[in-house]
């Protein structure tokens, strides 16, 4: 028998001694049953139920209805569920109070409410109000806020395409594109006008024709004149000008003068393909007597070129060939480096810190172990400095490939990223307060929203050590460890994939669940009871925890003491019987019943009572059972 059954069969044994009769009399002791409603917390309310009396806790509140009822906090599940979209909840004792974000008010037009009534959050149009982007500018309303932009002729000094008038004073300047580019042996038919769609009209002079395909340039919203094609030839001493390896030009000589020694002059003018002036205006001379002479030119990368090669004739005649040279970036950036976990910097390679250049982005994220699961955005930034860093929205547990793109020079570099799992979502449970006897539990699957989910714990605890743990204590030495004085233990432990939604446990039910015992209860202790969401992935593990059951006054059940009754009843009875045996010799005869059947038959009618009240006191176990959300 355990040492349970030996407390319970002292005090047993001690009730039925007092319950034999003296002088023959007989005598059972009423018990009364406690008024429930005189229990009930004060933010409970009496009801009935079943036709029982039940303490409910108030609106607003939850937990067993007698000896607390805490504070419900409703914004716990979001904002955006119990208030609705653009919102922002605030909980408050024993209720709470939804406002709206910023860009919207409440259809009531009240700063707060509860939307118990259909109030809900609607976007203000911010561009009713006039001249809210200032001169020059358009306003754009959006959800939640707007947006200016530039009128068509003007753009922002910062190179952004729109903008927001946060106290910043921000204005849209005239888009001016300079001096248009030159080109040799033409003149130039132009109102100097260097505004947006100004052009300028080019013509041959006398002695030179046209080649090309038109004879205009226009000033473009990139705050540069277009390039053209556009030369003007003079009588041909040599023609094929052509392009080799990039930067390097060759030609061939008429049959007229092959052999003989000529000069040629070269008139390089280079401009970079972001840039609204010639970087570079270079004058040579080469001279050489070859039938197919080529030369090689000190070419930037990322630029446009005119090449003009003249010579001069024998009768003074000065013949002009000219081609345009697109030089490739070779390497417009390197050295892309990670930090932060979502976080990019690199260093440029061909650019000054006086040169602002735009990167294009296209981002896509995927989870192997979420095949549903694709993330994609794409977005522009332009700087000027000499090591800009960007960091980028991602969502947790994801592998990204980052595709960096420079616009101006056609450039383009992919870079691999993985994020780290965060905290998985906290356990979707329905905590159970229960008296007297162990609670069924059931489990519901969590969602990969934050990195797989790889493990369900389940954990008991003493209830006087809630407060005090925290869901990270798996590896705590206090609360978890193989002595005898262990504070607490984790009765099973489930993987991800084995977990069928909504499946039931059963604490102290003696069996193995992983590596872990569900060992029984004690009698007479309290206990709590959480649960655990593991997630492991690419070295990292997180977890989340809830509380899911609180235990307290843990008893026999009616079977266990209906049997303990039975047995104490049969040795009492053992013992009566010997002693009446023993004394038999010395009682005189009589017609009345013996001592010894009496007193059986008062012992018999005690237990009997007993366990009857037993079996009313077990009805009276309170369970309830309050959702956490």
């Amino acid at each position: 028998m355990s040492s349970g059954g030996g407390r319970a069969l002292g005090p047993l044994l001690l009730l039925l001694l007092l319950a034999l009769p003296r002088c023959g009399a007989r005598g059972i002791v009423n018990r009364s049953i406690p008024d429930v409603c005189a229990t009930c917390h004060i933010h409970a309310t009496c009801q009935q139920s079943g036709g029982k009396s039940v303490c409910i806790c108030n609106y607003g509140f939850v937990g067993n209805g007698r000896t607390h009822c805490q504070d419900k906090d409703e914004c716990q599940i979001g904002a955006s569920k119990i208030c609705g979209n653009h919102t922002l909840c605030h909980n408050t004792h024993g209720s709470f109070y939804c406002v709206c974000l910023d860009g919207y008010r409440a259809s009531n037009n009240n700063k707060t409410f509860i939307p118990n009534d259909g109030t809900n959050c609607t976007d203000i149009d911010e561009c009713e109000e006039s001249e809210l982007c200032g001169h020059n500018a358009r306003c754009v309303n959006t959800e939640g806020s707007y947006m200016c932009y530039c009128n068509d002729g003007y753009k922002l000094e910062t190179g952004e395409h729109s903008f927001h008038q946060d106290g910043n004073i921000v204005s849209c300047k005239e888009i001016d594109c300079g001096k248009p580019l030159p080109i040799p042996h033409t003149t130039m038919t132009w109102d100097n006008s260097t505004t947006l769609r100004s052009r300028v009209y080019y013509h041959c002079k006398e002695g030179y024709y046209f080649y090309g395909d038109r004879n205009f340039s226009e000033c473009t919203i990139d705050q540069s004149w277009e390039n053209i094609t556009f030369v003007c030839k003079e009588e041909e001493l040599f023609s094929n000008l052509s392009i080799f390896n990039e930067t390097c030009v060759s030609w061939q000589r008429k049959s007229g003068r092959l052999g003989v020694q000529e000069t040629y002059t070269f008139h390089i003018l280079g401009q970079r393909l972001d840039e609204k002036i010639f970087s570079e205006d270079v004058v040579f001379n080469i001279s050489t007597s070859e039938d197919n002479p080529k030369v090689c030119l000190d070419l930037d990368s990322g630029s446009n070129y005119v090449v003009n090669v003249t010579t001069i004739s024998s009768t003074n005649i000065t013949v002009s060939v000219t081609v345009a040279i697109q030089t490739k970036v070779k390497e417009a950036f390197n050295n892309v480096l990670i930090f932060n976990d979502t976080c990019l910097k690199w260093r440029r390679n061909v650019r000054g810190t006086h040169v602002e250049d735009k990167y294009s982005f296209h981002v896509q994220g995927q989870r192997w172990y979420q095949k549903n699961f694709f993330h994609e955005m794409t977005f522009e930034i332009s700087t000027h400095k000499q090591a800009p860093e960007v960091c980028l929205d991602l969502q947790p547990g994801t592998n990204y490939s980052i595709n960096i793109s420079m616009v101006a020079m056609n450039f383009s570099l992919l870079v691999s990223m993985t994020t780290q799992i965060t905290d998985p979502p906290f356990p979707e449970v329905e905590f159970v307060a229960v008296k007297g006897s162990a609670p069924l539990l059931r489990l519901r699957k969590a969602e990969d929203q934050n990195g797989p989910i790889s493990l369900y714990q389940v954990i008991v605890l003493p209830l006087d050590l809630q407060s005090t743990f925290i869901c990270d204590s798996f590896d705590a030495t206090s609360f978890f460890s193989n002595t005898t004085d262990m504070k607490g233990y984790v009765a099973a432990e489930f993987r991800a994939k084995d977990v069928a939604d909504n499946m039931s446990i059963a604490l102290g039910d003696r069996h193995y669940y992983g590596k872990f015992y569900n060992a029984p209860l004690k009698l007479g202790e309290e206990y709590c009871v959480f649960l655990k969401i593991i997630s492991e992935w690419n070295k990292v593990r997180t977890q989340s925890c809830a509380v899911w059951a609180q235990i307290k006054n843990l008893s026999p059940t009616l079977q266990y003491m209906t049997a303990v009754g039975l047995g104490t009843v049969a040795a009492v009875c053992l013992i009566l019987f010997l002693s009446f045996s023993m004394a038999r010799s010395c009682l005189h005869s009589s017609v009345h019943p013996p001592p010894a059947a009496v007193a059986c038959e008062a012992v018999h009618l005690s237990t009997t009572v007993d366990v009857a009240q037993a079996g009313v006191a077990s009805s009276f176990l309170e369970t309830e059972s309050v959702s956490l959300l």
